[in-house]
């Protein structure tokens, strides 16, 4: 006899993969499903391993972005600069301006720095253009990424001030830097023909150098750069090391939830693949005896039923790649959104290694219970083969028949113990299903809390500036001062509340600034937010404690507590333009920003500080759109602004993780319920014959239908009540860890989310994925004529 595929050991495979159509497509779709969630898990996990720095080196990013004054360093002068030690690429001069554009709807735009490129390409900061095409002629403009909405689509219009006459740039592309070089991109002249003498020219340099891992090494950099060229040449510079710990940031709480689905996924498909593979193999054990007894030899049965497992599972597996790379692929575009980087794509070895791992289980899977039937004497896997093992499970029946039940209940009650290794492999898939929707629902309802207490301020209906708008351009730390750059004196606070009073259809408000102050043994200064009036509708969810109610107090986030080994109660000596308090902490509030590092404080407590922004609360019936425009109207001339916040754009993180929970749950509960269904197909055709003897004495298609759920049922109660507690704990350890990894503690709001209402409805999941994967089989075995039952093994 051939090896495979030929003579009468090929006819065996295939006519096993031929006659066996159901299990056979159980063994493919289910391989599918487990491989396309190994492949989407796994993509998921590689996109969140240091995204940045896969989209810096893609990129070619730019290690330092500076800036130049062209009246004191030439063109052919900063191109020289790329022959300084320790550079290895360069790009520009790029002349640069900053604009405050107006958008299509006349709403003020913040400042933009707008760099002048003739072309995306560089060999520093090789731009990604994500949609429309690059800027070539007077009138046009390239947005950054981040723009990209409703409000900024490919063919809006920009006016680039709000005075008559001004300029119009239509927007013909969105691009991305990983760098963060700049808002916006013209063409080198529409740039140099908007600068003026309130947004002077400047010139940007871009510079890779070969070591630039630390502060110090880019700030060993910078002063080369600064002493290459003339005294004050060097107006300003951006280190990529500050937008590198901003990603790296956002990416790390994602890791220990794609990690978590990721493992679940991987359990799931050695447990499904595995029980499909050697259920399939472990119900043939009759014909195996009756192969050996014509002839084959152990070794040929044991390689007939590993093709058998093989042949359709590789099917499967070539399927799920595909269908894995499919589903990936808008996960991974949001990813990118999220994480503001490059095209991301499923890694090569992702596509390699899930498919050889999936072999392995397969053919080990196979191979167990192949090998113990190529063992047993041929007389011994007929009888085997053809019953379960005689008294086994009869326990049950007996139990079971004692229950006030119909008998055609109690007998699929007791069923499952007829075949314990099977059973707990059915109980393993809806338990693991149970935990993937119970963490799924506890992990979406924690990320829309975390996204409700995320950046309170913007709850606000509406927000005043009273120093001109609010968002800055991108930073560049100045070198020297500029000349001819004095920015316009903040207005006056207290004629900007009176406008706000006055103002119709404001219902309440409060003011806030933020300064940067200095703590007594921290190194450097911390951001400090000062606050005016009742400021508990911009207060922080707070971890332990309560916001500042009175003088005196200061509300610290984690990272705070834990750099300065504080804890509530403590006293900690701050210090504003020369004025120093001392400010006892009386809460942990549920703060990220700055590195967890930001404090804070009443306004009443530094008499020197004034506000700069108030948030108004408008009344019922108002639009907050029309509010900030009228409102705009009265400040503007005062030196302020108004404009309407928009929480719509706030949650878009959120939202993605949302999607990619729901995703990958749906994919593990599809798989658990295919577990089920090959289980329950495999059980009731080998109770083919006993079902056609209780058709015979009465049993009709209705009973038959209660008799294979009730089979299941057991296990769906049982799978539900491991799996609930398992998802509640899963939850409970992942969530500190993604909080740990952003830098802070979690409130009682996003730790507590399950209520017992669902947590009920989620033990009924496990009796609902049992059910649906038994509801096929349960159909077919009441279809069956009693004859042909009768006649059937």
């Amino acid at each position: 006899m051939t090896r495979f595929g030929g003579g009468a050991l090929g006819r065996v495979i295939r006519s096993g993969v031929g006659r066996r159509r159901v299990q056979t497509v159980v063994i493919a779709v289910a391989t599918m499903m487990a491989v396309a969630s190994a492949v989407v898990a796994g993509s998921l996990i590689v996109a969140a391993n240091a995204p940045f720095d896969h989209a810096f080196a893609k990129q070619q990013g730019a290690h330092l972005t500076a800036q130049f004054d062209p009246a004191k360093a030439s063109a052919a002068q900063l191109k020289a600069t790329r022959e300084q030690t320790g550079v290895t690429a360069s790009a520009g001069p790029y002349p640069s301006t900053t604009i405050q554009p107006e958008d299509s709807a006349g709403l003020r735009m913040p400042k933009l720095t707008l760099v002048g490129r003739s072309d995306p390409k560089a060999d520093v900061d090789d731009l990604d253009l994500r949609s429309g095409r690059w800027a070539t002629k007077t009138g046009e403009i390239v947005l950054s990424e981040s723009f990209a909405g409703p409000a900024f689509k490919l063919g809006s219009t920009l006016k680039t001030s709000d005075t008559e006459g001004s300029s119009t740039l239509t927007v013909v592309g969105l691009a991305l830097s990983v760098s963060k070089t700049a808002d916006a991109w013209a063409t080198p002249a529409q740039t140099r023909a908007l600068a003026s003498a309130d947004n002077p020219l400047t010139s940007q340099m871009l510079y890779r150098f070969d070591s630039a891992g630390t502060d110090k090494q880019i700030t060993d950099g910078r002063k080369k750069l600064a002493a290459a060229v003339s005294s004050g040449a060097l107006l300003g510079s951006q280190s990529y090391l500050e937008t590198k710990r901003a990603a790296d940031q956002g990416a790390a709480p994602t890791i220990p939830f794609l990690i978590a689905f990721g493992v679940l996924g991987i359990v799931m498909s050695v447990i499904i693949v595995g029980s499909v593979t050697s259920g399939a193999v472990g119900s043939s054990l009759r014909r195996i005896g009756i192969l050996k007894a014509i002839g084959f030899t152990p070794r040929e049965v044991v390689r007939a039923y590993v093709a058998q497992a093989l042949i359709p599972a590789a099917v499967g597996i070539a399927l799920g790649v595909v269908l894995g790379n499919l589903l990936a692929v808008p996960l991974l575009d949001d990813t990118e959104q999220a994480y503001g980087t490059a095209s991301l794509t499923v890694a090569w070895w992702v596509d390699v290694v899930v498919p050889l791992a999936a072999l392995v289980v397969v053919g080990v899977a196979a191979l167990v219970p192949a090998l113990r039937a190529g063992r047993l004497r041929t007389v011994e896997a007929i009888a085997v083969g053809r019953a379960p093992r005689t008294g086994r499970g009869q326990w049950a029946h007996r139990v079971a028949g004692r229950l006030p039940l119909p008998r055609a209940v109690t007998y699929g009650l007791a069923s499952p113990f007829a075949h314990p290794v099977r059973t707990v492999a059915m109980l393993l898939a809806v338990a693991f299903g149970t935990v993937a929707a119970t963490f799924a629902v506890g992990l979406t309802s924690s990320l829309t809390a975390v996204g409700e207490a995320q950046d309170p301020e913007d709850r606000a209906a509406v927000t005043v500036f009273a120093g001109g708008p609010g968002p800055q351009p991108i930073e560049v730390k100045p070198e020297a001062p500029a000349e001819g750059n004095s920015e316009a004196p903040p207005a006056d606070p207290a004629r900007i509340r009176a406008a706000v009073e006055a103002q119709e259809g404001t219902a309440s408000y409060y003011a806030t600034t933020q300064e940067d102050a200095t703590v007594a043994g921290v190194t450097g200064s911390v951001s400090l937010s000062l606050y005016e009036g009742d400021s508990r509708p911009g207060s922080y969810e707070m971890i332990t404690g309560h916001w500042i109610d009175g003088a005196g107090q200061v509300v610290v986030a984690s990272g705070f507590l834990e750099r300065t080994g504080t804890q509530l109660g403590d006293s900690v000596r701050v210090t504003l333009q020369g004025d120093t308090r001392t400010l006892r902490i009386v809460g942990e509030a549920f703060d990220t920003e700055d590195d967890g590092m930001q404090l804070h404080a009443g306004m009443a407590d530094f008499p020197a500080a004034e506000p700069r922004t108030f948030l108004v609360e408008v009344k019922s019936g108002v639009s907050p759109a029309d509010y900030a425009e009228k409102l705009a109207e009265v400040v503007r001339p005062l030196g302020g602004d108004a404009m309407a916040n928009s929480p719509s754009q706030q949650d878009n993180f959120v939202l993605i993780l949302q999607s990619m929970a729901a995703l990958l749950t749906l994919m593990l509960v599809s798989v658990a319920g295919l577990g089920v269904l090959n289980s329950v197909v495999i059980d009731t055709r080998e109770r083919v014959h006993d079902l056609g003897v209780c058709k015979a004495l009465g049993m009709s298609p209705r009973q038959t239908v209660g008799l294979v759920l009730a089979s299941v049922a057991g296990i769906g109660v049982l799978g539900g009540l491991i799996g609930v507690p398992a998802g509640f704990a899963l939850h409970g350890i992942v969530l500190p860890v993604m909080g740990h990894a952003a830098g802070t503690d979690l409130p009682p709001s996003v730790l507590d989310v399950y209520v017992p209402w669902q947590l009920v409805l989620l033990g009924l999941a496990g009796i609902a994925i049992a059910m649906l994967g038994a509801l096929l089989p349960a159909g077919w075995a009441a279809k069956a004529r009693t004859a042909v039952a009768l006649r059937t093994e």
